[in-house]
């Protein structure tokens, strides 16, 4: 099975276009592009979760010292070249002999090290800045309860989603490959036990991600149902009916 082009996948991912019915079809069948586009789309959700952030921790200094000693180090010396031998050849379509040394390959083998170490020193910061965010103070981003969002019977089987309540009364939602509208998704909480009650949460916006506030005084415990639904511009600020995916929260 073809897969699908890479950057048609981070387009995606990014929810920069919308995805085509053949795309759609081949996501629901093809486990590989399933699972990178899954890894693109928690890529663009964690970046999103940092992009308040301005100042970022420094590199431990054994990478500051790994990078300046692969600076310090000297290139391997020139080799010696007979002129006048060299005058006897020919120039045009001369290669380097094996004994050589091409000057542009002698400056990728001194980068190449250098370059190894300033990637290791970004990926060391990132590393950081993420222990810093799971392992410190937490209060305001302490995760009360989690939903994995499936689809219903009339929902295309790569759609999903993922759902997490924090403590300071936030829901964050991640939904993917949503049927597309001509009006608008929607996030409930639905009482299970009756789901004719329900408490409404917010609007998806375009990039299928967001943080919605749940409303003061809803119990979580009862109202523990997500739903996300299809919703009409029709001025009615009941549920459609059409609903398109739903999930338990458990703590």
């Amino acid at each position: 099975m073809q897969h699908l082009d890479h950057d048609r996948l981070v387009l995606l991912a990014l929810s920069e276009e919308h995805e085509e019915l053949t795309e759609s079809d081949h996501l629901a069948h093809c486990a590989a592009c399933r699972h990178e586009m899954e890894a693109l789309r928690h890529v663009a959700f964690v970046g999103s979760q940092v992009q308040d952030l301005r100042e970022l921790p420094p590199p431990p200094d054994h990478l500051w010292q790994a990078i300046a000693a692969d600076i310090e180090r000297p290139a391997p010396p020139a080799p010696v070249v007979d002129l006048a031998t060299r005058r006897d050849q020919p120039s045009a379509g001369r290669k380097p002999s094996a004994g050589r040394t091409a000057p542009g390959r002698s400056r990728r083998r001194w980068l190449a090290p250098l370059v190894a170490a300033a990637a290791a020193a970004v990926l060391a910061v990132a590393g950081t800045v993420t222990v810093d965010r799971l392992t410190g103070p937490a209060t305001a981003e302490q995760v009360t309860a989690v939903a994995t969002l499936t689809p219903l019977a009339t929902v295309p089987a790569s759609a999903g989603g993922d759902v997490r309540v924090t403590s300071d009364g936030h829901l964050h939602i991640d939904v993917r490959d949503l049927p597309l509208t001509t009006g608008f998704h929607e996030v409930w909480l639905l009482d299970p036990d009756d789901p004719t009650r329900m408490v409404a949460v917010g609007n998806l916006p375009e990039a299928r991600e967001a943080v919605l506030p749940v409303p003061a005084g809803t119990d979580l415990n009862r109202f523990r149902l997500v739903d996300v639904s299809d919703e009409p511009h029709d001025g009615d600020a009941t549920h459609s009916g059409k609903s398109l995916l739903r999930g338990t929260l458990t703590n």
